[in-house]
């Protein structure tokens, strides 16, 4: 006779009082828990497993879909992520307790992953170990962020243009660069939706098809941040979507600075020209006359009205003949060889036997030592 007093109702044998066959909580009885051990094992599934999981990749940037959307996992393979998406699937019997897995990939062809997966647990104090095979396909397809590149697909142009002047290739080149890392970072943080679809060089300087208008927005300002310069923008009524909104087009015009740093310029206020050192704001400079720093005006905007002289990288190496006083030096004129008296700025050294000087039609200057360009700008 049984402890309990009960039999079970499938094959008649006793069936042995046990505390785990009641579920916990809401006082209900598990129906299974009349049955005896062997009945109630024959029926057993330590692990319910999907026949196959099907995984959706991007063929193009590697991205995975996952509930309603599609998520950059950086894998080099997709084992990892089988992994993954097999632990997500599978059910472990709520009566099983102390459950413990591994599992064992085999990579059977490119796109099929079989998973070997063995489970072990405690369920009637009896420890049970269970294996399932789950074969994973990788479904590769186009997320939706490559299918829009691949389309052409952009809502805002980001062009750069030179004040009065056509651009250098170095500043193109460091526009696209600044660009560039201004998307990635997006990228970085999760934002899909940011890429650049096309680059385009033209004879006045660079047109980026960006994917958004904040983006764009963006693009432009992190430019004027780097090289100088001011941003416009402009809408263009393009389309209207299914709802019948107004759909545009966003312009951002980068115009940057009429000077670049490295140019010498004639202000014309009869103090001498002026090494531009920052396009940033306002431009600012060294005064070749005196070494002093030179910033232009408020009055002047960005930059005052002036002449283009040379560049610091016009400047050739010249004899130091002698110092006159403080404020004048003698020099070779670098053409005739001729001795020139010019002015002695601050940052010329005394002590040395060659200056470099640059030759214009504001007459001739010392210009200071090495490449000390720059634009006082933020990568």
């Amino acid at each position: 006779m049984s402890r309990s007093g009960e039999f079970c109702p499938r094959c008649g044998d006793p069936v042995a009082a046990s505390g785990e066959r009641s579920v916990p909580g809401d006082g209900a009885r598990d129906p299974d828990s009349v049955l005896c051990d062997a009945c109630y094992f024959a029926e057993f599934d330590l692990v319910d497993a999907p026949d196959r999981i099907e995984v959706r990749v991007c063929s193009r940037c590697g991205a995975v879909h996952r509930g309603n959307r599609w998520v950059d996992v950086g894998a080099g393979d997709y084992t990892d992520v089988a992994v993954e998406e097999v632990s997500e699937a599978l059910g472990v019997h709520v009566d099983a307790r102390d459950v413990a897995w591994e599992v064992a990939p085999e990579q059977v062809d490119r796109n099929t992953i079989r998973m070997h997966c063995e489970f072990t647990g405690v369920v009637r104090e009896t420890h049970l170990t269970e294996t399932v095979v789950v074969p994973v396909k990788i479904a590769r397809q186009t997320c939706t962020r490559c299918g829009k590149i691949a389309g052409g697909s952009y809502a805002s142009v980001v062009q750069v243009r030179g004040d009065d002047r056509t651009p250098t290739d170095d500043e193109l080149g460091r526009a696209r660069e600044a660009a560039e890392r201004y998307v990635a970072d997006r990228e970085e943080s999760g934002d899909r939706n940011a890429f650049i679809t096309e680059v385009t060089e033209v004879p006045e300087g660079l047109d980026m098809k960006v994917s958004t208008t904040q983006l764009g927005q963006g693009v432009a300002k992190r430019i004027v941040a780097r090289l100088g310069g001011s941003v416009t923008d402009n809408e263009t009524l393009v389309t209207e979507d299914g709802d019948g909104n107004e759909v545009y087009r966003v312009t951002y015009a980068v115009r940057l600075p009429k000077f670049r740093p490295g140019e010498v310029i004639d202000p014309e206020d009869g103090d001498g020209p002026v090494l531009v050192r920052s396009v940033r704001g306002n431009l600012k400079g060294t005064r070749l006359t005196t070494g002093e720093a030179y910033e232009a005006r408020f009055e002047d905007g960005d930059a005052p009205e002036a002449r283009r002289l040379g560049t610091r990288a016009d400047a050739r190496p010249t004899t130091l003949v002698a110092v006159e006083d403080d404020n004048a030096v003698q020099v070779l004129d670098p053409e005739t060889y001729e001795a020139r008296t010019v002015a002695r700025p601050d940052f010329l050294d005394p002590e040395a036997d060659e200056v470099p000087v640059l030759k214009s039609r504001a007459g001739l200057h010392v210009v200071p030592e090495g490449d000390e360009d720059g634009d006082g700008a933020e990568d």
